[in-house]
C-alpha cells in the first residue's frame, strides 16, 4: 500500500468513476514517486479526510450537495443518447474550478510557495508559515472569488472509442493553454484562469473527458456535445496532462493497461516540473520624483535592500503534442493593452481599465 506520506486527497464522488467495477470500495493507482503499482487500494484513503476541511467540517458539509449533484448528472452523462445541456455545461466548469482550487496538491503548492516567498524574503519560517487548514481555506476563499472566471468557455464532452482508457490522479482538474506555449508573443510572460487560449481537463470516466475551451481562439467540431475520438494517440495525449500535473498517484480501472501506463509516465517524467511556481525578486534600480524603476536580480546573490519587490508566479508544464481534436479557430482573436496583464479573453477585460485593450488576431 502506497505510505501515507504519497497519499493525496480528492472527492470520493469523482474517484468512485475510476473505482474498480467488481470492488467498487477499490481503486489501483500507480505511484509517481516510486513508480510502482499498487492493485486495489483503499479509494476512501485516497479521499477526502475531515481534517482537510477544519475541525468544525462546516466546509465538508457545504461541499456534500454539490458532491451529490456531481455523481448525479455523472449518472445522466453515462447514459445512452445523452445530450449536453448548458446547465450541465455550466455545472462542469463549476465542479472542474472547485477541483482545481481545492485538491490536497493545489494546497501544498499554496504551501510551498508561500514557503519559498518567506525564504526570499529572508524571513524566519515561524513568521511565514502556511498550514494546511489555512492553506485549503484560503483555497476555497480564492475559488469563491474566482469560480465564474471560466464560466465563458466553451464545454465538450470526448467519447473515448480508442483501446486505451483516460486515467486521472490526484490533481486531476489540469489548466493548459495551447496557444501560449506556441505564440512568440507570449514569451517571458505566463497564464491563468482568465487568460486568452486556457484549456480546462477534467476526466470524468475512463471512457469521458470533460473539456473547456476558449472558444474565441480554438475550435472543437462536436455532435450535441460529443466528440469521439477513436485515435490511441489521442488519448495518450490528454492522458500526459495527467502524468505531468499529478502529485503523487495515477488512479485507472483496468489492470490490463498498467504496462502502458508505467511506459507513458516515463515518457512524460522530464516533462514534470520540479516546482510549480517561480519568484521574482526585484530591488530598487532608480527612483526620483515621478517613478520608481526596480531592477530584477537572483535573489540568493542579492544584499538586502530596504525596497525590493517580490512577485510569485504559477508555472505549468509543457505537454510534448497537443491533441488534433482541439483544432485552430478561423479569425480567432485574443485581447491585449500591452500591459503585465498579458493576453486575455473578451470576458476578463475591465471597464475601469484606463488602458484600452485591443484585438488582436490568434493566428
Amino acid at each position: 500500500m502506497a505510505s501515507n506520506k504519497n497519499q493525496h486527497y480528492v472527492p470520493q464522488c469523482y474517484l468512485r468513476q475510476f473505482a474498480l467495477s467488481d470492488t467498487p470500495s477499490a481503486i489501483n493507482l500507480f505511484n509517481v514517486d516510486r513508480e510502482i503499482i499498487v492493485n486495489s487500494a483503499s479509494l476512501k484513503k485516497q479521499c477526502s479526510k475531515s481534517y482537510f476541511y477544519g475541525d468544525n467540517l462546516e466546509l465538508e458539509k457545504a461541499l456534500q450537495p454539490i458532491e451529490g449533484l456531481y455523481a448525479e448528472i455523472v449518472r445522466e452523462i453515462k447514459r445512452p443518447n445523452y445530450q449536453l445541456t448548458n446547465e450541465h455545461r455550466q455545472f462542469l466548469l463549476f465542479f472542474w474550478c472547485l477541483q482545481y482550487m481545492r485538491t490536497e496538491a493545489a494546497s501544498r503548492r499554496s504551501i510551498e510557495m508561500t514557503d519559498g516567498m518567506g525564504e526570499v524574503a529572508g524571513l524566519e519560517p515561524k513568521e511565514f508559515k502556511l498550514e494546511m487548514k489555512e492553506a485549503v481555506q484560503l483555497a476555497m476563499k480564492n475559488f469563491v472569488k474566482s469560480r465564474l472566471a471560466v464560466n465563458d468557455l466553451r464545454v465538450c464532452l470526448i467519447k473515448n472509442k480508442s483501446d486505451v482508457d483516460f486515467v486521472t490522479s490526484d490533481d486531476p482538474a489540469v489548466l493548459t493553454n495551447k496557444w501560449h506555449f506556441l505564440d512568440k508573443r507570449t514569451f517571458g510572460s505566463n497564464f491563468g484562469l482568465g487568460s486568452a487560449g486556457v484549456i480546462a481537463l477534467l476526466p470524468i470516466t475512463p471512457r469521458i473527458l470533460c473539456i473547456g475551451f476558449d472558444s474565441d481562439v480554438y475550435s472543437i467540431p462536436h455532435h450535441k456535445g460529443w466528440v469521439e475520438v477513436k485515435s490511441r494517440r489521442e488519448i495518450n495525449i490528454f492522458n500526459e496532462h495527467q502524468y505531468l500535473n499529478s502529485r503523487a498517484n495515477i488512479f485507472y480501472q483496468d489492470r490490463r493497461s498498467e504496462a502502458h501506463i508505467i511506459t507513458s509516465f516515463r515518457l512524460a517524467k522530464n516533462r514534470r516540473l520540479k516546482a510549480r511556481h517561480k519568484f521574482n525578486y526585484a530591488i530598487l534600480d532608480e527612483e526620483n520624483t515621478r517613478h520608481k524603476r526596480f531592477k530584477v536580480v537572483d535573489w540568493r546573490t542579492a544584499e538586502k535592500h530596504q525596497s525590493a519587490i517580490i512577485h510569485t508566479e504559477m508555472i505549468h508544464p509543457t505537454p510534448s503534442a497537443w491533441p488534433a481534436t482541439i483544432r485552430w479557430k478561423r479569425k480567432g482573436v485574443v485581447y491585449t493593452n500591452g500591459s503585465g496583464v498579458g493576453f486575455i479573453r473578451e470576458s476578463m477585460i475591465d471597464p475601469a481599465i484606463e488602458r484600452e485593450f485591443t484585438k488582436e488576431f490568434a493566428r
